[in-house]
């Protein structure tokens, strides 16, 4: 089913149920995402109506974007900004392979809920979100009203390390741009628990390249930054084959990813954060990676 971003009223959505974070830690990441309100998220988000928390993959289209000199260039710049993290989201549920209407999916660290839109959009299924954000599940919960399909996606505050949901509950499942947050071993555990046999499991994330020795000075102040503990690939692929998640593909999307920060670090919505991702990409310490991995 595909709703119209744009053309449907909005109503009001019921608010978002908020159980005490488990850990201190995780009071400290919910009141981190309750208070954020970056004009990168929001003015991008204001384009289409996708509100998205990760970042964009592919060429820039430079003419699309005309002269820097021209009126209007900083619109075209946000939206061509937008339409890389879309694309994004995009590589991310090609990877989820055949979902049928009547599946449900989960998001793990669903933001404002713009994947989750394009899930339901894309297979005519269910989608499950999770935030340790109020605020964030309440906007995505909202956004989903406004389109009609709030009966069919849904966000709400939990812990992404205890899902509410039965065994073997979902077709498939993600994090984008989430996993670290949370120690892998006990993440991937819960994805092993709620997927079905055969279940697809499918991350991108940012993580530091086990060849360069230890993370660098550039992943550090990203750690700092967002408050959060980027992990090793390593890791990744170690603690997936400890929770009966079996790769089926490892993408290396470094390459495509550079040219959406090459093109952020010159817009007016710049955080301050966007030479360490473009040194520690060009350095070799970090990577942007793309695992899909099904449940055995």
């Amino acid at each position: 089913m595909t709703t119209d971003l744009t053309g449907t009223a909005a109503t009001d959505a019921a608010p978002a149920v908020i159980p005490a974070p488990a850990t201190p830690y995780q009071d400290d990441i919910a009141r981190y995402w309750n208070n954020e309100a970056r004009p990168v998220n929001l003015r991008l988000g204001d384009v289409d109506g996708l509100y998205h928390h990760h970042y964009g993959i592919g060429d820039v289209d430079h003419a699309a974007l005309g002269d820097p000199a021209e009126a209007g260039y900083e619109a075209k710049l946000i939206a061509e900004l937008h339409r890389l993290e879309s694309a994004q989201a995009e590589v991310l549920l090609d990877h989820l392979g055949p979902v049928r209407g009547e599946d449900t999916l989960v998001d793990a660290g669903c933001g404002r809920g713009g994947s989750m839109v394009m899930a339901h959009q894309r297979f005519g299924c269910s989608v499950e979100g999770l935030t340790l954000s109020s605020t964030q599940a309440d906007f995505a919960n909202k956004r989903a009203a406004e389109l009609g399909i709030a009966e069919r996606v849904r966000a709400r505050v939990c812990n992404m390390l205890a899902m509410p949901f039965e065994t073997g509950h979902a077709a498939g499942s993600w994090n984008n741009e989430s996993s670290m947050y949370v120690d892998l071993h006990d993440l991937f555990a819960e994805h092993s628990r709620v997927l079905a046999v055969g279940g697809r499991y499918v991350t991108i994330t940012g993580c530091w390249n086990p060849r360069y020795g230890q993370p660098s000075k550039w992943v550090s102040q990203i750690n700092a930054h967002f408050e959060c503990n980027i992990h090793s690939r390593r890791e990744y692929l170690r603690a997936m084959a400890d929770n009966r998640l079996v790769p089926q593909a490892v993408i290396d999307l470094t390459p495509q990813t550079l040219p959406y920060w090459e093109l952020r670090a010159t817009s007016s919505l710049v955080t301050g954060i966007e030479e360490a991702f473009i040194n520690s990409y060009k350095d070799g310490s970090f990577q942007y990676v793309l695992i899909a991995a099904d449940r055995v």
